[in-house]
């Protein structure tokens, strides 16, 4: 049994009596431990497929399915890191992480999830700013605090929606090989299934074991393709191979194909 399945996805909008489709009978599954990401145009229903991953939105047609059991709302199960910050304005860094540690271990205590907290600030560059409230922090690093707090969750499921787009490129490089460090693991338990939505084609291909392609209007799946690279993958060395630069092309030339497709233009040639 898959950890996620997405059956025949249909969610529709009504918006000024304009009903709008931004998702249409999107199916996939995602097997325990896979890292999975989603690329697409902008208004290809990314971030509404994360959402309704979450329980915020409800389907309009079709179901998720989490260990087999229908997603009807929000769960504990389910780590989130949306593009925007969604950080509590009148809680500290560190509160705002021990928050979200404390929704799935309440069996620990005050003390224990401010430990916790720290480790995951630490981890992420902002162990000196955790007393500092989001106000006080920048854009990149009050992310930053969100991808800490989803983190120091520990939940079975990440779902993260560009959760690096607002950070610069030397945090952003960090952050990606922490994530890939913490869901890799020791050996000594499951990884994490991951849902990752991200415009980065680079991104997707060190990350993930599968890209999801979609395209738009209405948001509908058009490929999926499994990622050739053996893990673990070292970037440095990766990004100047021959296969990495024909597998990269590929992407690009799918990616770009669709959006000409959907303007009405021509094939896109590298």
């Amino acid at each position: 049994m898959s950890k996620i399945e997405i059956r025949n996805l249909t969610v529709e909008y009504t918006e000024k009596n304009h009903r709008f489709t931004a998702l249409k009978d999107v199916s996939f599954s995602v097997e325990t431990g896979e890292f999975v990401s989603v690329i697409g145009s902008s208004g290809c229903g990314k971030s509404t497929l994360l959402s309704t991953l979450e329980g915020i939105h409800v389907p309009t047609e079709g179901e998720i399915l989490i260990d087999g059991k229908p997603v009807t709302g929000t769960g504990s199960d389910r780590g989130v890191v949306f593009q925007h910050y969604s950080l509590f304005p009148w809680m500290t860094a560190r509160k705002n992480v021990a928050f979200g540690v404390k929704q799935v271990r309440r069996d620990l205590s005050s003390s224990e999830r401010l430990k916790i907290a720290d480790t995951f600030l630490g981890r992420v560059g902002l162990l000196d700013f955790k007393n500092k409230y989001p106000s006080q922090l920048s854009g990149g690093m009050q992310q930053r605090v969100a991808i800490a707090r989803a983190l120091a969750m520990d939940t079975d499921i990440l779902l993260m929606d560009e959760p690096f787009g607002a950070i610069d490129a030397k945090n952003r490089t960090i952050l990606q090989e922490l994530l890939l460090k913490l869901w890799e693991g020791d050996g000594s338990q499951e990884k994490k299934t991951v849902v990752f939505v991200t415009h980065d084609i680079d991104e997707a291909i060190l990350l993930s074991d599968r890209i999801i392609m979609m395209s738009a209007n209405p948001g509908q799946i058009f490929r999926e393709i499994p990622v050739p690279f053996s893990r673990p993958r070292d970037r440095a060395s990766l990004v100047q191979t021959k296969d990495y630069s024909a597998f990269r092309n590929e992407l690009l030339s799918l990616f770009y194909r669709d959006i000409a497709e959907k303007i009405g233009g021509n094939e896109v040639v590298l």
